[in-house]
């Protein structure tokens, strides 16, 4: 089972440097707006892409309605390359639910690969 985390706990996170946002849409979806810092890992690429990226200890994947985030959350803690003791988690109802502010623009998903 996936833990799935409210908004405004992301939020919270991301306020205090705590999270790694893994946002699983396309990237022009992603480029439209997503959470600030988030790297833009789509879920189609996912399986090719977990060993590229330097995962953290508090990673929450997000996606449109929070379906989809799950599965991510599920193939990203079954990576032998990410900590057994990480906390990988799905965002509660998504985008849909977020209201936060998001940010325009590709990421520098570059900087988080080994």
């Amino acid at each position: 089972m996936v833990d799935e985390l409210p908004p405004e706990d992301v939020e919270a996170k991301l306020e205090e440097g705590d999270v790694q946002v893994v946002d699983i849409r396309s990237p022009s979806q992603f480029e439209r707006g997503h959470i600030p810092g988030a790297i833009n890992v789509p879920l189609s690429e996912l399986p090719r892409q977990v060993d590229e990226v330097d995962w953290g200890d508090q990673i929450v994947c997000v996606c449109p309605i929070g379906k989809s985030s799950i599965q991510a959350a599920k193939l990203i803690r079954s990576y032998e390359g990410v900590d057994e003791d990480a906390h990988v988690a799905s965002m509660k109802g998504g985008y849909r639910e977020w209201d936060g502010t998001l940010e325009e623009g590709p990421s520098d998903v570059d900087s988080l690969r080994e």
